[in-house]
């Protein structure tokens, strides 16, 4: 762990696709953590954080909502524009937030823009077969898409609340023709959430794109957390897949530090972290 805790990794060449991809050839894991600012965004990159994401996991951990849902493209926007400021090696990823893209594709053609615009390198967006025609829209286009299945936060009303997905075979097969179909749309990378370890596994086997998981198992190509749960500082009962790498840090840096070593040497998430 310590050759990723020792330097300042934001002088290094900037992580593109290309380099994604080098990564998931190689089997490096990926990291990556939220931030919304350009002081965290600074501190991430400098730290060797992968992938930092604007995650409209603002709704919850800057704004105090209980859910992603309140979230608007304006404030995506310029979460964006912060945290573009602060990163230099980084790839910027940024969500499209709920109500920006669902009404059609070329209303999240012009939502992505306005990410891309803002300093955004790829987009992020929810949901599964509904969804890949506009993953294909957007990437003919030029955007790079993060497609996001399993437990999906703006459908959270649909689902039922925060429950893991895809435990039953019916939707661990449905879950499976999602992943094929966003890869076939032209999504560059794939994020599953809260979903058992072993789907995650088969899901990250199935498919020739990295895959980013968070409380989807051990064996995906890289892992991503929330930074203030990564930091425990969120309030509640965090979830099962949350570990506080500030126990035992002298400092948030060492904490982010220790957060990327782990996830490099695979040693998180452990089995108590996954389902």
């Amino acid at each position: 762990m310590t050759t990723y805790l020792a330097t300042d990794r934001s002088t290094e060449k900037p992580v593109t696709l290309h380099e994604l991809g080098r990564m998931y050839a190689d089997k490096e894991p990926i990291v990556s953590l939220t931030a919304y600012d350009s002081s965290f965004a600074a501190l991430l990159d400098r730290a060797g954080v992968d992938i930092i994401l604007i995650g409209d996991s603002a709704g919850n951990v800057i704004q105090g909502h209980k859910s992603t849902l309140p979230v608007t493209l304006e404030q995506m926007v310029y979460h964006t524009e912060c945290v573009a400021r602060g990163s230099k090696r980084a790839m910027v990823a940024a969500d499209l937030p709920w109500g920006a893209y669902q009404e059609s594709k070329e209303q999240a053609l012009r939502s992505a823009s306005k990410l891309m615009a803002a300093g955004a390198h790829m987009v992020k967006l929810e949901g599964g077969l509904c969804m890949t025609e506009t993953v294909r829209f957007l990437t003919e286009r030029g955007i790079p898409v993060w497609a996001h299945i399993g437990l999906t936060p703006q459908s959270v009303n649909m689902l039922g609340g925060y429950r893991i997905q895809g435990k039953d075979e019916a939707n661990a097969k449905r879950m499976k023709a999602e992943a094929l179909a966003h890869q076939e749309a032209g999504a560059v990378a794939m994020l599953y959430e809260l979903i058992p370890a072993a789907l995650g596994k088969e899901l990250t086997d199935i498919l020739r794109i990295p895959t980013v998981g968070i409380g989807a198992g051990a064996d995906c190509s890289g892992q991503v957390l929330v930074l203030q749960d990564m930091l425990g500082i969120y309030p509640g009962k965090p979830a099962r897949f949350v570990k506080n790498f500030m126990d035992g840090a002298g400092s948030i840096e060492a904490a982010v530090r220790n957060f990327v070593g782990a996830v490099k040497d695979r040693s998180f998430p452990a089995p108590e972290h996954c389902y």
